[in-house]
């Protein structure tokens, strides 16, 4: 698994970097006191702010790295290791940098965003940790495209037996087919909504009219198929519609293997459109940080 790797690379190197990194930042704001109190700007403060500053800078570099593939700096993979580890620690870094002391105004929202932002990679962590292997027995270690030339197959075939029932159940299937919603917009397939419709055209629908009807999960039209089986007048209509009953069963459950990895596949991605735009808003408040305290120095 990708977050096992990154996590026990190189025998965890970089945990123990971190780790380092947190006990040597302590150490050096334990030497504040007396009549110099920890501040931010006392030079452990000043020393302690810059380890933090190039430390966000340097952890941003990391999309930078994945597109050198050239490069002989490390590996992705290293880099990534990295990341995470350095990542956490620089939390602690800014945090005594601060000495705790959080007020109304840049320099406390360059620091919340810098914790938004870590908090935005554990949750990629974790969602690399579980939805991977969810994708993969979803799509029974096969591909996304294989999933949608099943569905393909079974509208074939469904087209095919509906053609040879009653017009009603051949308009209603075929409508349910053409009319079949996958995905959508962002929160429709984080949800895995289902704003699929059907047509019925049978006398049955009110008024006599034609009806567009909802068919979440396919199973409005599904019942509809159902319920007209007990009521076929030959053996032959009767065998088609059993055979056409089965047909959109199983293009049910090809769609909700579709849905549902379309909504993994979002799931694991989400969190960077969380990650990169945060990324961004904490180097312009970092910078105004900077700024502001070097011109009230």
């Amino acid at each position: 698994m990708i977050h096992r790797s990154l996590l026990r690379y190189a025998g965890v190197r970089y945990l123990w970097w971190g780790v380092a990194l947190v006990a040597a930042s302590i150490v050096l704001y334990s030497t504040q006191g007396g009549l110099n109190p920890p501040k931010g700007d006392t030079w452990q403060g000043y020393v302690l702010g810059s380890i933090g500053a190039l430390l966000i800078v340097w952890l941003t570099l990391l999309g930078v790295r994945k597109r050198r593939y050239a490069s002989t700096m490390g590996s992705v993979q290293g880099w990534a290791s990295a990341h995470v580890y350095l990542g956490l620690a620089v939390v602690f870094v800014a945090t005594l940098h601060c000495a705790f002391r959080f007020h109304w105004n840049v320099h406390t929202l360059a620091y919340v965003l810098m914790c938004a932002v870590v908090a935005s990679g554990i949750f990629g962590i974790l969602v690399y940790a579980y939805f991977p292997r969810q994708l993969s027995e979803n799509r029974q270690g096969g591909a996304r495209s294989e999933l949608f030339a099943e569905l393909l197959e079974q509208n074939k075939r469904g087209r095919e037996i509906a053609g040879r029932c009653d017009p009603n159940i051949n308009a209603a299937v075929k409508s349910a087919i053409e009319r079949t919603a996958i995905g959508g917009g962002a929160i429709a397939q984080l949800i895995g909504a289902d704003r699929s419709w059907y047509i019925r055209t049978d006398r049955e629908a009110s008024g006599g009219k034609t009806n567009l009807i909802s068919n979440t999960d396919q199973q409005p039209v599904i019942d509809y198929v159902a319920d007209r089986v007990p009521r076929a007048e030959k053996r032959t209509e009767a065998a088609n519609l059993q055979s056409l009953l089965l047909v959109l069963c199983q293009r049910q459950k090809t769609l909700r293997r579709i849905r549902r990895d379309v909504q993994l596949q979002g799931l694991l991605n989400i969190w960077l459109y969380l990650h990169v735009p945060l990324t961004l808003a904490l180097i312009a408040a970092l910078i105004v940080h900077i700024l502001t305290s070097f011109m009230y120095w």
